[in-house]
């Protein structure tokens, strides 16, 4: 009785409030494929009466849209070429949105497909739609269809839908009994153009970003999103990245998220970090080209060597970094991780903008930093077999290249004359008190303010680095960026020195990855600040850019799978400061010759196949 009373009670209460429902698109199922559809439709068809009558017969149906290249009409042979053509180059298109076709065409008549229903229309340029694959409701409402994807990775914190006015929103559809759902529209509603460089043939919404760079209530606000939302037509997420940019290993230290899974070889090897979602995403799903990250010490290049990646850590300043959470400053820098060589070039022209040149005139001196003498262990023939072809291709001489060596026998005077004791602390500190002064406080000050003077709970990594950042004074800092200095000019001189004719007076090659195991299931000791020096320091301490290079696989005995599996084999390869161009136009070259080829998403590198802890995760 007491709820009866309180029913009516409710009822009788005047409404003071209105809502207002919002749509938010719907899911279907084609094929048993699933599909997203946006809330709004491109168009709405209604001079077709005979595809009206169809759709309302028959309620929301998929529908291919083709374009007639001229007067004469759209014969069998055009709908063959274009299911062809559509198939290959598009994610989302399958024959299934093949049995019902609109033409859009200046020509009254169209010959019948032998398997489709062909509806033709004269349509002005203005209200014409791009081709493509799209579903029709029954009032004629004509909607994008948006493939979806699982993301068995685990590499997105969430996923995004864009409209028509560039805002963004959080994707609300999922694949049922799967992780969280990927949303990808197909790659022919769009057309390549100066403004648009990366769309066509080159993934038009498939440029994802990480979550120190853009959150999607920040695309329009922030340098980075910003460029993105210009050059591309829309974001498909936001991936994870270990906490606050700092290096974490998977599982052991990642407390908020789990960490990515690289789905190379036994699919149990640690992703790197700490772009490590823009990695496992890249080297995971054959639908994404291209993703986005930040590298102060190896975070890109880390993540694209151990998933057979090609990864760019531009020259220092070359690439504005607004909108990024900083992690030093003066290291931090932004690039890309790809399977493809290619586009990698292209996309490079969009993020450096005026502050690169792709040329193609190259030194003739190549150094070698701890290549194999010979084959002696899984990838030491392939090394050996990269290095020779690109000696030979560019006419230039190798040479076995130590810094350690070199700098003992040339630093300046007041430096210490063991390159790994003069800059055992640089990177720890400047990371850790950068980040204390530009992360820690404000973060801290901001949770204090709104908890009660609580502190927000924190990974064992950063909390390791901020430690050891606050047993040093604030000097501290200045004294390690005049080492810093100091060393960037000494290698400018003695190491990778401006050539007016090939911007570089040479190239310097060093092994990236070589089937480097690191388990992700194993127990770890607790983190410490990262101390040392090694090769990967020397581009954040100089400046000048090292990309990596994927150049094949080699094998390991895997004490997951009990089973022979493969991991990728990279170098990386540096030039004088400012000569990313010159990097990007020799990669270009190697592909034209055949000895750079584009990477495959999957189980391999080289080859592709099933990722085996998908199986696992589904």
């Amino acid at each position: 009785m007491d709820h009866f009373i309180t029913f009516l009670a409710l009822a009788l209460v005047p409404c003071t409030w209105a809502a207002t429902v919002q749509l938010t698109g719907q899911t279907v199922y084609l094929a048993g494929v699933s599909y997203y559809l946006p809330p709004s439709p491109v168009t709405t068809l209604q001079g077709n009466t005979a595809l009206g009558r169809k759709a309302l017969e028959e309620g929301l149906i998929p529908i291919t849209v083709l374009n007639a290249t001229d007067d004469t009409g759209y014969g069998h042979s055009d709908y063959q070429s274009a299911v062809s053509k559509f198939s290959t180059m598009d994610d989302v298109f399958t024959e299934a949105f093949g049995n019902t076709i609109y033409v859009q065409t200046k020509a009254s008549t169209v010959a019948n497909s032998t398997n489709s229903t062909v509806y033709t229309a004269n349509v002005a340029a203005n209200d014409a739609v791009p081709q493509g694959p799209y579903f029709m409701s029954s009032s004629g409402a004509v909607y994008e269809a948006w493939r979806l994807y699982t993301d068995f990775a685990g590499a997105f914190t969430e996923t995004l839908i864009g409209d028509a006015e560039g805002t963004f929103s959080v994707l609300p559809a999922n694949v049922p009994g799967q992780a969280l759902a990927v949303a990808v529209p197909s790659r022919l509603y769009y057309t390549k153009s100066a403004e648009k460089p990366l769309a066509g043939e080159f993934a038009p919404a498939t440029v994802i970003v990480p979550g120190i760079i853009c959150t999607h209530q920040q695309l329009r606000t922030h340098f980075l999103c910003n460029v993105w939302s210009t050059l591309v037509l829309s974001f498909l997420g936001k991936l994870k990245t270990s906490q606050f940019a700092n290096g974490e290993e998977a599982t052991a230290d990642w407390d908020d998220y789990h960490s990515p899974f690289n789905p190379r070889g036994d699919g149990y090897q640690d992703p790197s970090s700490s772009s490590s979602g823009p990695g496992a995403a890249a080297a995971s799903y054959p639908w994404l080209d291209l993703t986005l990250g930040s590298d102060t010490g190896g975070s890109i290049r880390g993540p694209s060597e151990v998933q057979g990646l090609y990864g760019n850590r531009p020259s220092h300043d070359l690439v504005a970094l607004d909108g990024t959470m900083p992690l030093s400053p003066p290291l931090d820098t932004s690039g890309f991780l790809t399977r493809d060589p290619v586009l990698w070039a292209e996309a490079a022209k969009a993020l450096y903008l005026d502050n690169v040149t792709i040329t193609h005139s190259y030194p003739k001196h190549i150094k070698l930093y701890d290549f194999p003498k010979k084959a002696s262990q899984p990838g030491d023939d392939l090394l050996l077999d990269f290095i020779t072809k690109v000696a030979s291709y560019l006419g230039a001489k190798t040479t076995n290249y130590d810094i350690e060596t070199s700098w003992n026998r040339s630093h300046p005077a007041s430096a210490n004359p063991s390159i790994d004791d003069y800059l055992n602390l640089t990177y720890p500190i400047l990371i850790a008190k950068n980040q204390v002064d530009l992360v820690r406080k404000p973060l801290y000050d901001d949770y204090a303010a709104a908890h009660d003077g609580r502190k927000p709970a924190v990974d064992p990594v950063p909390l390791a680095r901020w430690g050891f950042g606050d047993t040093f004074p604030e000097s501290a800092v200045a004294e390690q960026n005049t080492k810093r200095t100091i060393f960037a000019d000494w290698f400018a001189s003695h190491g990778l020195s401006p050539n007016p004719d090939t911007c570089s007076d040479g190239i310097l090659f060093y092994v990236g990855s070589q089937a480097d195991v690191n388990y992700r299931n194993q127990y770890i000791s607790a983190p410490v600040a990262p101390y040392g020096f090694s090769i990967s320091r020397v581009s954040p301490f100089w400046g000048g850019p090292d990309l990596v290079l994927p150049i094949g696989q080699a094998s390991y005995h895997s004490t997951i799978t009990h089973h022979k599996e493969f991991l990728p084999v990279t170098v990386d390869i540096m030039a004088a400061r400012g000569c990313d161009g010159m990097i990007f136009g020799l990669v270009q070259d190697l592909v034209k010759q055949g000895i750079l080829k584009t990477s495959v998403a999957g189980n391999s590198n080289a080859g592709g196949g099933e990722v085996l802890f998908k199986r696992a995760s589904q």
